[in-house]
């Protein structure tokens, strides 16, 4: 019997799901897939909180499965070596996706690409984690944008003349999947051990006020969404027409995380390096013992710590606190911003490699659209600011106010100063254009 083979990646949700009700519609019986990927999971530790979620998201689809009489075969190990076994065993006349646009991901996709067209096997790819890909957003010259504002422009007018909300949640053709039933494999026999932190349900409550209450750190006033986002628990469609119908401000996020997206595709040179190549002379302090003191939250600066604190203990951290942590690094410390990206990128549940890496060149001053080199935040301004009364700082900060808390590590007019002569000493003109 011939199958399609829908292959589950950063879309683990049966609802809303292009390229898997492209494949149900295509005349042959759905076999569902998921890869444990090991080149991925390699770099992970066993109790990674990212693959206990993976792992009960890919349990609901099963169960799902299940109740249409079919199920999810899961599968680990390289990729490629996992599809020459899959062609063994099955016929397969077609596989369908969904797009990635990281460059891992497009890599992977292309190699599986190159080996089941050997075979006479067709690729079937769509849109589905973005409401805009990489070229649909571009200047009247055709490049892409560099700067936010004005692709935020073109972004909407766009939305605002194709986006349908009508077409979200398309009903799912039931008896089209290929029925079997296979195993499901528990989190140990995939090589991870349960995490103790766990990714809080997205809550869209918080819409309608999300632009009075989204800086104030102490406040339940973000959504955590973007976990959601990243694994593809929701539809970005059903997501878009949420945020449209209840506030532009809750919008523009989204509009942001699709703008880092296709700087990535369009400038992949900034997985590794600065966007701005003027920046590349910058002498970094780097100490070793200052990087670490930042990562446990011991810098002597309230709003720091409790921000590095809630990351350590939560996989999670505020937005506001993201932006002044990142900053402190950078320019208080002269620490590296890669250094940062990657302790980030260890941390957080919603890591996304074009949002981590486009804020933290933001910070650092080195990104597209970026702030200027001589903003330094100063930190205990933020947080008389953010949070006036400490309650953000006393929840995450357990030792606030009293002796055993560390004193400043550097001083901040000082490390302002520091920082802005550093930067002007090491970067090559034009500072803009």
């Amino acid at each position: 019997m011939k199958v399609s083979v829908f292959w589950f990646r950063r879309d683990l949700r049966l609802n809303d799901n292009k390229g898997l009700l492209a494949a149900l519609k295509s005349g042959n019986p759905v076999l569902p897939l998921f890869i444990f990927d090991e080149n991925i999971l390699g770099e992970l530790k066993s109790d990674d909180p990212r693959v206990t979620f993976i792992h009960e998201l890919l349990s609901k689809i099963n169960k799902g499965l299940n109740t249409r009489g079919s199920a999810l075969l899961v599968r680990k190990g390289d990729p490629a070596s996992v599809w020459h076994d899959l062609l063994k065993e099955y016929e397969i006349a077609a596989l369908y996706i969904n797009k990635d646009y990281e460059p891992y991901a497009i890599g992977r996709d292309n190699s599986v690409e190159e080996l089941l067209r050997g075979k006479g096997i067709r690729i079937e790819r769509f849109r589905d984690q973005v409401i805009f890909e990489e070229n649909d957003i571009l200047k009247p010259d055709n490049k892409p944008y560099t700067v936010f504002t004005p692709y935020s422009r073109r972004w909407l007018q766009r939305f605002k003349e194709t986006f349908k909300s009508s077409t979200v949640n398309e009903v799912l053709p039931e008896d089209h999947f290929l029925p079997f039933s296979s195993r499901f494999p528990s989190l140990e026999e995939t090589g991870f051990t349960k995490s103790n932190i766990h990714v809080r349900p997205w809550n869209p409550d918080v819409i309608p006020d999300y632009h009075q209450n989204r800086d104030i750190p102490a406040a339940d006033g973000t959504s955590f969404l973007s976990p959601h986002l990243r694994f593809g628990t929701v539809s970005i469609r059903e997501i878009a027409a949420k945020a449209a119908a209840g506030n532009p401000v809750f919008l523009n996020e989204l509009i942001w995380r699709e703008f880092f997206m296709q700087i990535l595709f369009h400038f992949p040179h900034v997985v590794t390096g600065n966007f701005r190549k003027n920046y590349d002379d910058i002498r970094w302090k780097n100490d070793e013992k200052e990087f670490q003191r930042w990562c446990a939250g011991e810098t002597g600066y309230p709003i720091v710590d409790a921000g590095m604190r809630q990351l350590n203990e939560t996989g999670f951290m505020h937005n506001r606190v993201r932006m002044i942590t990142a900053g402190f690094l950078c320019k208080h410390l002269l620490i590296d911003w890669r250094w940062g990206e990657a302790y980030f990128a260890e941390k957080l549940l919603d890591y996304e490699l074009s949002s981590n890496n486009g804020n933290w060149q933001w910070a650092a001053g080195t990104g597209c659209d970026a702030a200027p080199y001589f903003r330094v935040f100063n930190p205990d301004t933020q947080q008389k600011r953010f949070d006036p009364q400490n309650e953000y700082v006393k929840k995450w900060v357990s030792d606030f106010g009293m002796s055993s808390y560390p004193r400043k590590m550097v001083d901040h007019d000082l490390a302002r100063l520091r920082a802005i002569e550093t930067y002007k000493a090491g970067i090559k003109k034009p500072l803009y254009k």
